[in-house]
C-alpha cells in the first residue's frame, strides 16, 4: 500500500483521478489529507469535515474486470468493509444505510463516493473516497451526524485506523474478485438499515409521504420498497428519503 499524504486538497478523489491519468499508479494507492476544501458526497452533495480530526482519503482499487451491470457490488463490498472495521472497534450498533452510508446508533458516521472506470462494458478500477468521522465532536447544522469519539468517548490515532480499514477493504475486494455475489448479497442485506421494518418515507420527486418497508436491492442497486398495498416500487438514489 502506497500512501500519499497531503496537508490540504480540494478533493482526494479528484487528485487521485488526475494522478492516474498522468502516471502508472499502483493498486491500493491511498491519498489522504487533513482536510478537503471541495469534499464531495453522492450526487454532488458536499462533505464537510473539521481539519485534522477525521479520516479523509481516497483509494485506487483495481478489480478482476467486472461486468458493468454488476458494478453496485463495488458499493456493497466497500460498505461491508467499513461496517466490519467499525464493528470491530466500536461496541455499538452499526448499519449500512442504502446505498453506502454507514450509521452508528442510527446517525451517519461515514460517507463513501465511488467513481468507476469503465472500458468495453466492464469496470476495471474504482477510485473510492471515504470520509470517516473520527475525533470531531461538533457538527454544525448536521443533527444526524456522529463520530467515533462521540460514540465511544475515546480519542483515536488516524494512521492506525487507516491501516486497519485498508486491510478490511482488501478482504472484501477479494470476495468480489472471486465473484461470490451470493455471499455479498447475504451479508449486505444482513447489515441493511430498516430492512423489513415498516417505516415512513418521503418521495423527493413529489414530496409525498408514504409507509413502506425495504425488502431488498435490485441488481442495478435500486432500493426495493413494498408499499402498504403490497405493490413493490424501486427507487434510484435521491428519489427517496428516510424519515425517522
Amino acid at each position: 500500500m502506497k500512501i500519499i499524504k497531503l496537508d490540504a486538497i480540494g478533493s482526494t478523489n479528484t487528485f487521485l483521478k488526475e494522478l492516474c491519468h498522468k502516471n502508472d499508479v499502483e493498486n491500493l494507492t491511498v491519498v489522504i489529507t487533513d482536510g478537503q476544501t471541495k469534499g464531495r458526497g453522492q450526487m454532488q452533495s458536499v462533505w464537510e469535515s473539521e481539519i485534522g480530526k477525521n479520516l479523509i482519503f481516497s483509494i485506487l482499487i483495481r478489480f478482476v474486470p467486472l461486468e458493468v451491470e454488476n458494478q453496485f457490488y463495488i458499493s456493497k463490498v466497500i460498505s461491508l468493509a467499513i461496517h466490519e472495521f467499525l464493528a470491530s472497534v466500536l461496541d455499538k450498533k452499526i448499519d449500512i444505510k442504502w446505498p453506502n452510508d454507514i450509521l452508528a446508533e442510527q446517525k451517519k458516521i461515514c460517507g463513501v463516493l465511488i467513481e468507476n472506470t469503465v472500458k468495453k462494458a466492464k469496470v476495471h478500477q474504482s477510485i473510492v473516497g471515504i470520509g470517516l468521522n473520527v475525533n470531531q465532536e461538533v457538527f454544525n447544522n448536521l443533527p444526524n451526524a456522529t463520530s467515533m469519539k462521540l460514540v465511544s468517548k475515546e480519542d483515536y490515532i488516524l494512521d492506525d485506523l487507516l491501516e486497519k480499514l485498508v486491510v478490511s477493504i482488501k478482504k472484501y475486494v477479494s470476495v468480489l474478485n472471486d465473484k461470490n455475489f451470493n455471499l455479498i448479497d447475504k451479508l449486505y442485506l444482513e447489515k441493511l438499515y430498516k430492512l423489513n421494518v415498516p417505516s415512513m418515507f418521503k418521495s423527493t420527486v413529489t414530496d409525498n409521504l408514504f409507509m413502506g418497508k425495504i425488502i431488498g436491492i435490485s441488481k442495478q442497486g435500486q432500493l426495493k420498497v413494498e408499499l402498504e398495498d403490497e405493490y413493490i416500487r424501486q427507487f434510484n438514489l435521491k428519489e427517496i428519503a428516510f424519515l425517522k
